[in-house]
């Protein structure tokens, strides 16, 4: 896995390069900087309507007591797109606009979804399970409450 990892991260400025020497030669410099920098414009204002659309579908999951499961990973699929939009260059642009679009992003959380095992906090029975959590209290007739000055760690 670290092997693809760094042949991408090798690879990702190769074939941004060439991708702009590609575009340039066949549509010119200036119109290669506008679809550059139109690209990043468009995808900042698809961005921040996304991202205020989701920010109100976590509120109303939480406020409805359901988990924001899927609310949170679009959260998370919008930034990695931002930050492709950072990038300067047409396959990082692609992609990173491919991320805005909700359909992709469902057909992404579906495939991790389908990899992941959500496990609540109620079902753990590690320790403390079963212990009612009034029974966890610390103070009681068998402890003594120091003062800073009279505390002094070994």
């Amino acid at each position: 896995m670290l092997r693809f990892f760094a042949l991408g991260f090798l690879a990702l400025p190769i074939i941004e390069i060439a991708l702009f020497i590609k575009v340039g030669q066949a549509i010119g410099l200036w119109p290669t900087l506008a679809l550059v920098i139109g690209a990043g414009v468009a995808g900042m204002l698809l961005l921040r309507l996304q991202g205020l659309q989701i920010v109100g579908q976590m509120r109303s999951n939480m406020s409805s007591g359901r988990l924001p499961a899927r609310d949170i990973a679009d959260a998370m699929m919008i930034g990695m797109a931002a930050l492709l939009l950072v990038l300067p260059g047409f396959l990082s642009d692609i992609v990173a606009l491919a991320l805005l679009l909700p359909p992709v992003r469902g057909l992404i959380y579906d495939a991790l979804a389908r990899r992941i095992t959500v496990v609540s906090a109620s079902s753990y029975s590690g320790y403390g399970a079963g212990v009612p959590p009034q029974d966890r209290r610390v103070d009681g007739p068998d402890v003594i409450d120091l003062d800073d000055d009279q505390y002094r760690p070994k």
